[in-house]
């Protein structure tokens, strides 16, 4: 996926609240939207190159959003709100045999009390898919979530309880950067998602994980990599 527009550089200057950030772009200093939720601490470090997409808009309080952070040496993208449109992009492609024959439905679906990413099909069956952002990484190894989330737990328990009502079900983790060569839960920060994710997998539900091809132009998904549960 090509980034719409050239992206801007700055340095990262401080998080101000979950969704807001101070950055400096060429000695003066300005605001950027954060597009997601996550601590993301290894991360947003005061002056640390990054790239901010410009969004000038009379709605919009800040006319940047922050979307990659140069990282030893190589480009992470933070944007959470990537790794569905990546995927769906993915099965339009058939860029993985694993998703051969599924073609896209909907976007966004609501089911229980959870709102989905996607609704696939594959022949007569239906799938449901949660696709999770993932920016932290440990000697390889891709850990999500970096902070507790209740949402994902929920997101767990009801694409759990579709299957019992004859969906396929699928949670797919887009590491956005090309270092994770494994994923797995992250138990300390979160157990209850850990265990959650543990108990749907045991009655079928399927998990995927990926990692990212990430440069100043685009981002695409790169390599299927093993989940350790």
């Amino acid at each position: 996926m090509e980034f719409a527009d050239p992206l801007r550089d700055a340095n990262f200057a401080k998080r101000i609240n979950r969704f807001l950030a101070s950055v400096q772009i060429d000695g003066r200093e300005e605001y950027a939207h954060v597009p997601n939720s996550g601590r993301m601490a290894e991360l947003l470090t005061a002056g640390r190159s990054i790239k901010l997409r410009e969004k000038k808009s009379r709605t919009r309080k800040t006319q940047y959003d922050l979307c990659l952070v140069d990282f030893n040496g190589f480009w992470v993208s933070i944007d959470a709100r990537l790794p569905g449109i990546l995927f769906a992009e993915s099965i339009g492609k058939s860029a993985f045999p694993n998703f051969a024959g599924y073609s896209l439905l909907k976007r966004e679906i609501t089911y229980r009390s959870s709102r989905f990413d996607l609704l696939l099909k594959r022949g007569r069956k239906r799938c449901l898919v949660e696709t999770k952002s993932v920016t932290l990484v440990d000697e390889g190894m891709a850990l999500f979530p970096d902070a507790p989330t209740a949402r994902g737990t929920r997101h767990i328990l009801d694409l759990t309880e579709a299957i019992g009502d004859g969906y396929e079900a699928l949670l797919v983790f887009i590491c956005q950067r090309g270092d994770a060569r494994f994923l797995s839960p992250n138990k300390s920060t979160d157990p209850r998602f850990a265990e959650s994710l543990k108990k749907g997998y045991s009655v079928g539900l399927n998990v995927f994980a990926f990692n990212c091809e990430v440069n100043e132009k685009e981002i695409n998904l790169k390599d299927h990599i093993p989940v350790i549960l």
